[in-house]
């Protein structure tokens, strides 16, 4: 069987040997590269390209980058070796090859996270004394090079100089942007660590058909998707699939196409995923929705026995194909907290979802690694990896003790060094039954109006509601705890007065009435755009510049009344899991509404069955309400 690892019998003996040459042979980024493009043969790199799977060996792609070394060096002549160039690009094989060119030139890569405001990129820019861009798309202040023009000279670079770094960028959540720097022997420890989980965990290991499969869905620039997916995952020549954007169709797709076998991603990730399988249960009929949360209780009276195992593995089978298929081995979340019930659906029906936790100024300190259920899904985050320390100080935040530590830290232009590496990650914990458990962040504490401190993290969840989107506590000036809850832009008045009375009952069972007085309810979607948390930062502008969509309730008496109106409502009810009397006419189907495109196509096929008509793919483009639906049917019926 040749799984990859040459001429070693077990993956622990090629892992062991990898890592003991990489110290041998002097920890620098040379021999890094060297090591990590050692297996030649194998597979870096898959891709689909229409009908066909475009595969890429880690010689093929080496050859590439030093080719392109030669022609990267002669664009950059002018800038002094040791110069910090900007890597501004999507996860793709480009982004591999640019970011090795970058540092075999003799430069500093810093990873731009593209997720950031234009602005603020541009000023970390300015701090970090950035001297040029290499770009796919962006263009910036300083000088901006696109990745597509730098072509493969007929020529190796020979004269490689390796620059001595990484340089990471944080979410900027918090009130400023961290600049994170990574030098060979931290990331040395890095992988030191990962080999510590391969140890202790066995399935994280299992190949599928020979093979380990890794999907590229966390982005290369920030820490989780470069260390726990990159860095971990090429040293030891694994293979990475492509994803060429986020919708649910093409991440679905391309796992069951390539057999994709580890998924690394955010909370988020897993809560819409779980969303949406709880919704298509559903949406089969009561009867199937009621034999499959009899499954899941069975399920949970099982626990962690090999019968409870075996029972996810014949009882959801079913569930399994419609979602990723046999082929996923091993899945991580982190990065935010995630609900215990989203880990619960996953490890029920037969996958293994693990909480793992890590920061941009640490990089990966720990993997929830049992195999048991009653463990993982309570959402601990695992004992620190080998050479990582954990400890509690008196206010319960989580002190981090790393030789895989960042180098030094960049913020506002001051750079600082972590004292005796260990770094105060002011996220609050806790022990729990002999496991590390998070319990949310210092910065996020709210006093409350009788002086005592709040902390969002355990409250939010509590306000887990049908009908509600979302919530976020903050506080306004003067101290003022305010409970921003979110909620459809069309909502009748009777529904808005159950959401009303439903929230404040539920801050009177938890004590905090007296402490909350405060509630504002909003049509805004609390995590936007590319945001894979509550970003409290912009949340708390928000409130203090007032520019939250504030609800206003209509009476339901103003919606169209015709026989033809109701079919349509009752349509966009069906397709979307609600009431009818909760789809307001003028509501649109993807923004106000949480549709998706799944659910929006399997409603435009039962319409055209029920009126017996087409409705070309460009003319639903633009049908995005009922009173759009109802013009277009009473012109074309």
């Amino acid at each position: 069987m040749n799984i990859g690892i040459g001429e070693y019998k077990t993956i622990d003996d090629f892992v062991k040997s990898k890592l003991e040459r990489f110290k041998d042979n002097g920890l620098s980024m040379e021999t890094l590269f060297s090591l990590m493009f050692s297996e030649k043969s194998n597979i870096m790199y898959e891709r689909s390209s229409g009908y066909r799977v475009e595969s890429f060996t880690y010689d093929e792609i080496k050859h590439e980058i030093l080719n392109k070394c030669t022609a990267a060096d002669e664009l950059l002549k002018d800038i002094p070796k040791g110069s910090i160039i900007g890597l501004s690009m999507d996860n793709s094989i480009e982004w591999i090859e640019m970011f090795w060119t970058v540092i075999i030139t003799g430069y500093i890569p810093l990873l731009i996270n593209l997720r950031l405001p234009q602005n603020v990129i541009e000023q970390t820019l300015e701090e970090c004394q950035v001297r040029a861009v290499i770009s796919d798309k962006r263009t910036y202040n300083v000088k901006t090079y696109f990745s597509h023009d730098i072509k493969c000279a007929d020529r190796e670079y020979e004269s490689a100089s390796f620059g001595d770094m990484i340089m990471v960028m944080s979410s900027g959540t918090t009130n400023s942007v961290k600049v994170c720097a990574y030098g060979a022997e931290e990331l040395y420890h890095q992988i030191k660590g990962s080999y510590s989980i391969i140890k202790k965990c066995a399935l994280i290991k299992k190949h599928y058909k020979n093979r380990i499969k890794l999907l590229t869905f966390l982005p290369f620039y920030h820490i989780f998707g470069l260390v726990a997916v990159y860095i971990w995952f090429s040293f030891f020549s694994r293979t990475f699939v492509e994803l060429r954007n986020m919708s649910p169709e093409t991440i679905v797709g391309t796992i069951q196409r390539h057999e994709v076998t580890h998924v690394f991603a955010v909370p988020l990730f897993w809560e819409k995923v779980h969303e949406q399988a709880e919704k298509t249960i559903v949406s089969r009929g009561e009867k199937t929705y009621n034999k499959f949360c009899k499954a899941m209780n069975i399920r949970d009276r099982l626990r962690d026995t090999d019968a409870g195992r075996l029972f996810s593995k014949v009882a959801f089978r079913e569930v399994r194909e419609n979602l990723f298929g046999e082929s996923i081995i091993f899945m991580i979340t982190g990065g935010a907290s995630i609900s215990s019930k989203t880990m619960r659906f996953f490890n029920n029906i037969g996958y293994h979802l693990a909480n793992g936790y890590g920061m941009s100024e640490t990089g990966i300190t720990s993997v929830e690694l049992s195999d048991k259920t009653s463990i993982l899904d309570r959402c601990y985050i695992g004992d620190p990896l080998d050479g990582v320390e954990y400890s509690i100080n008196e206010k319960s935040e989580l002190l981090v003790k790393s030789r895989a530590a960042a180098k030094y830290i960049l913020e506002n232009g001051k750079k600082t060094i972590i004292a005796e590496n260990c770094f105060n990650t002011h996220d609050l914990a806790e022990i729990v039954d002999g496991h590390y458990k998070l319990m949310g962040r210092m910065d996020d504490l709210v006093i409350g109006l009788s002086g005592e401190n709040l902390n969002p993290s355990i409250i939010e969840p509590e306000f887990e509601m049908e009908d509600i989107n979302g919530v976020c506590l903050l506080c306004e000036k003067g101290n003022n705890p305010v409970l921003v809850v979110s909620v459809n832009r069309f909502i009748s008045s009777e529904k808005f007065g159950m959401i009303d009375t439903k929230v404040k009952n539920r801050l009177e069972e938890l004590n905090l009435s007296k402490e909350i007085r405060k509630i504002l309810y909003v049509s805004d979607r609390l995590i936007q755009g590319d945001e894979f948390k509550l970003n409290r930062l912009r949340l708390t502008k928000c409130l203090e510049e007032n520019s939250f969509d504030i609800v206003s309730p209509y009476n339901s008496d103003e919606a169209v009344s015709d026989e033809l109106a109701g079919k349509i409502r009752s349509f966009f009810a069906v397709a979307l899991n609600m009431n009818e009397d909760d789809v307001h006419d003028s509501a649109d189907f993807f923004l106000d509404l949480g549709g998706t495109s799944f659910d929006y196509f399997g409603m435009i096929g039962a319409m055209e069955k029920e009126f017996g008509i087409s409705i070309p793919l460009q003319e639903s483009s633009k049908l995005k309400t009922v009173i759009d639906f109802y013009d277009y049917f009473r012109k074309n019926l």
